[in-house]
């Protein structure tokens, strides 16, 4: 079932997103191995995984799974400074990691539409209490940025506070870090975009001229977390360049052919499960080779994205405070598995980077 809705900056459909494109590389890469699944390329994609026990960690406390056939799926995109990610993204290493970029893809029954509900991480939420991957205890906090569950508590607590604010169980997990995501764009030979305008940001160390770029991992990195070099220099300015990177990265990869077998497509395969941090349900290589499988019908067409609906918050416009009775239509529509309305999303803050960025 689709999900619409009017919201222009994530409105539009066809925003794939990077983890599960990588995702899909996996699948792919395994159509590749032409049935050597018991072989030396299969334990070794599979050795690649890193997963993350969330219902042993979360346990019983948590929504309802859905009845209706419907997914959810919360992708993070981590800021950690540490290994090989401390020279990229711009910031300084203080030894923690932020989610930097955050939604909850919905696939709908079916599994053909699917509708991406963006999070800012400067939202202000209530962190529940929570317990992390090495079995320490974090009290709950009210007032905080959405991000900082991540920080505190890795993906255990990411999960649960985005349940807590959106009442809906989230049946996966899927994480891609900076130097995944780089090593995922030079993989794929670079992504090709278009800027209406100079985009220049020290922070994110970008610097691009109007006109049409092909942009390396490191670049495109930049690009997608450059906040102060264009728009009004908010975080919702930051995920419409997300959006529009993510439809030139759909539309480029769509171009591959995925699933027509191939070296390149394992080595794509190899790479994706190298970056890759997901929940236990998905971390083994045929649970995910199911999981990415089970998505292939969900083309760039068949996917929609909104942004969670919220207003600059009066105290700080660095922050951004939840439009509760809107964001409400929103989780009911995912929760009774229906189109987001467009009455969920019109009306709130949306950023100003709208059209800077696209595909050729």
């Amino acid at each position: 079932m689709p999900a619409e809705s009017t919201h222009k900056p994530g409105g539009a459909p066809g925003r794939r997103r990077w983890a599960l494109t990588a995702a899909a590389w996996t699948a792919a890469g395994i159509v590749a191995l032409g049935g050597t699944g018991t072989g030396y390329l299969y334990v070794r994609l599979n050795g690649n995984i890193a997963s993350v026990d969330i219902d042993r960690l979360l346990g019983a406390d948590r929504p309802a799974k859905a009845d209706n056939g419907s997914e959810n799926i919360l992708v993070l995109g981590s800021d950690t400074r540490s290994g090989p990610n401390g020279k990229l993204g711009g910031g300084t290493d203080d030894g923690s990691a932020r989610s930097d970029t955050a939604m909850i893809v919905h696939v709908y029954e079916g599994r053909t539409e699917a509708g991406v509900v963006s999070l800012p991480r400067d939202t202000l939420v209530d962190r529940p209490a929570c317990t992390d991957a090495e079995g320490a205890t974090h009290p709950a906090a009210t007032d905080v940025m959405l991000n900082s569950a991540y920080t505190t508590g890795g993906a255990a607590c990411a999960v649960k506070t985005v349940e807590s604010l959106t009442g809906l169980r989230m049946d996966h997990y899927l994480e891609v870090d900076f130097a995944g995501f780089r090593t995922l764009v030079d993989e794929l030979g670079g992504v090709e975009v278009t800027t209406t305008q100079d985009i220049r940001d020290p922070d994110s160390h970008l610097d691009l001229k109007a006109g049409t770029h092909r942009l390396d991992g490191e670049r495109a990195l930049a690009l997608v977390r450059t906040r102060h070099g264009v728009g009004d220099g908010s975080d919702l300015g930051r995920i419409q360049l997300q959006q529009a990177f993510l439809k030139a990265l759909a539309e480029q990869v769509g171009r591959i052919g995925l699933f027509t077998g191939g070296t390149r497509l394992y080595d794509l395969a190899d790479t994706a499960t190298k970056t890759l941090t997901t929940d236990s349900g998905l971390g083994s290589l045929n649970a995910l080779m199911s999981f990415a499988n089970g998505l292939r019908d969900i083309g760039a067409s068949r996917m929609t994205m909104v942004t969670l609906p919220v207003r600059y918050d009066p105290a700080d416009p660095n922050r951004v405070v939840v439009r509760e009775q809107q964001a409400r239509q929103v989780w009911t529509a995912l929760r009774d598995d229906r189109p987001i309305p467009g009455t969920a999303t019109r009306g709130t803050a949306t950023g100003e980077a709208q059209d800077v960025v696209g595909a050729p």
